[in-house]
């Protein structure tokens, strides 16, 4: 299995959507959910595709009354399919890297002498309750701590003060890969390094379980996340959108 496959079986197990499918090469996850990941078709490789693959995915996505969706790399090989969605009315956002990185480079990212965070088996209700907080939405939130709590297999982080968690993070693992999901720090405590503690423990916790690779993704736009995870040795290895089809009023 080459990297781009195995990277991307391991995004969708992550979230675990409520439904997956395959087709002519692609993953086809369903959810109700708010998040993109778990409601996208996604390529498992970099090869041109033909109108007639829209077709056939747009309509397994229609005979479930799912709203069709893509999330694809920009790579020149896709160029056509972009231009091809942008005549059907899709609109490419949301601008996503995804990022690679070493778990033994990554666990010094926490500050020298901080502990690292806990890692739990099952995430619990101060960790969820986190995603819920001031500056997050909590629609949204509660459908990421719903989906990342039901991926099999996956720890949960969190830094403590008190009955409070006030920072957090997920890792999934998969198809040789660790990856990180679901960062997030109370805004009040922010620039603390907290983050940074979170990426050490699922760093360890990695390592612990044998996996030296790790990817994350995180929004092209997101510079302290960059910063962040560019001290903890990740490097861009592909830029992703999300290819949503227009809904007109009536």
């Amino acid at each position: 299995m080459n990297e781009v496959e195995a990277i991307e079986r391991a995004t969708v197990a992550a979230v675990s959507p409520l439904v997956v499918e395959e087709l002519d090469g692609w993953l086809l996850p369903f959810d109700d959910g708010t998040v993109k990941r778990a409601r996208s078709a996604v390529p498992l490789h970099r090869e041109p595709v033909a109108g007639r693959t829209i077709d056939r995915i747009e309509d397994r996505y229609d005979r479930r009354q799912f709203v069709p969706a893509f999330r694809l790399a920009d790579v020149p090989s896709f160029v056509a399919l972009q231009s091809e969605l942008e005549q059907r009315h899709y609109v490419g956002d949301s601008p996503t890297c995804v990022q690679v990185g070493s778990a033994r480079r990554m666990r010094e990212v926490a500050a020298a002498g901080a502990p690292l965070a806990d890692v739990d088996l099952a995430p619990d209700d101060a960790w969820a309750t986190l995603f819920l907080g001031e500056g997050f939405d909590p629609v949204d939130g509660a459908h990421r701590v719903r989906a990342l709590s039901r991926a099999q297999g996956s720890l949960y982080a969190s830094v403590r003060e008190g009955r409070r968690t006030v920072a957090a993070g997920a890792m999934a693992f998969g198809h040789g890969w660790a990856s990180v999901h679901g960062m997030r720090t109370e805004q009040s405590q922010r620039g603390r390094g907290l983050a940074g503690r979170v990426l050490a423990g699922l760093a360890q916790a990695a390592l612990a379980r044998g996996f030296e690779q790790v990817f994350l993704q995180v929004d092209a736009h997101n510079l302290a996340a960059h910063a962040l995870y560019r001290r903890a040795g990740f490097s861009t290895r592909w830029q992703y959108r999300y290819w949503q089809r227009q809904q007109w009023p009536r």
